[in-house]
């Protein structure tokens, strides 16, 4: 990573990290044979619930992070956006976690008040590796991540006031009832962003009923991402 190239300014062990991880990602992704994908989204046409388990034991040990594009894009809106308290529904490996915590730490310049980024992750072991991965950035990202093991339906249910962000980078059935942990503390003018909305279309019909309710509370946009991307403003009426 090199400033010319990125809007992403870490110190170096950090931007060579997030190369590493990006990289290892990349070759997670091509290593997974494309028809046993196919068989399991086909699969959840007629079976939902076995879909999801088999497509949970598929990506168990997967990255699942999100392409550099987009986490570079995510964390320009936070910036832009000047949100200081964040959540992210999916953190798999930490590496979005990495661009969201570095991007509150850009958005502390710019207001002079802390931030934080809450994330959840509910396997044991991916969360280990996380913490493991933003122990290398060092406090810059570590100190300003709070990471929530276990059902985000129970983790995100306490302690948090006020969120100004949500990333939705999770397995879509699993998209809504994060939406709505989250939903009674989100700021009017907060930001949703929900990754692979092209690609897994058929499977965030639940979501996409509340982001893209006509007389609903969120306005978005589809954006053409590789697999899509859906940026979402909540906008409550008063």
């Amino acid at each position: 990573m090199s400033a010319t190239s990125s809007p992403v300014r870490p110190s170096q062990h950090i931007a060579d990290l997030l190369d590493r991880l990006h990289q290892s990602s990349l070759e997670q992704e091509e290593s997974i044979p494309p028809a046993k994908l196919v068989a399991v989204k086909e699969l959840y046409k007629t079976d939902p619930v076995t879909s999801s388990l088999a497509l949970d034991d598929l990506m168990r040990d997967k990255f699942i992070a999100l392409d550099r594009d987009k986490a570079e894009f995510v964390y320009q809106l936070v910036i832009s956006s000047r949100s200081r308290y964040i959540v992210e529904a999916g953190t798999s490996y930490g590496v979005s976690t990495i661009y969201l915590a570095l991007a509150v730490a850009e958005v502390e310049k710019l207001t002079g008040e802390k931030g934080w980024v809450i994330a959840t992750e509910k396997e044991p072991e991916k969360a280990k590796k996380a913490r493991e991965n933003w122990e290398i950035c060092g406090n810059a990202v570590a100190e300003r991540i709070n990471l929530r093991e276990g059902d985000l339906e129970e983790t995100l249910a306490n302690d948090i006031e006020t969120v100004d962000f949500l990333l939705l980078d999770i397995w879509p059935p699993v998209a809504l009832p994060a939406l709505k942990a989250v939903l009674p503390r989100l700021k009017p003018g907060a930001l949703v962003v929900t990754d692979n909305t092209i690609q897994s279309a058929s499977r965030y019909e639940e979501l996409f009923s509340v982001l893209r309710d006509p007389k609903g509370n969120f306005r978005s946009s589809t954006l053409p991402f590789k697999g899509g991307l859906e940026v979402s403003v909540y906008m409550p009426e008063k």
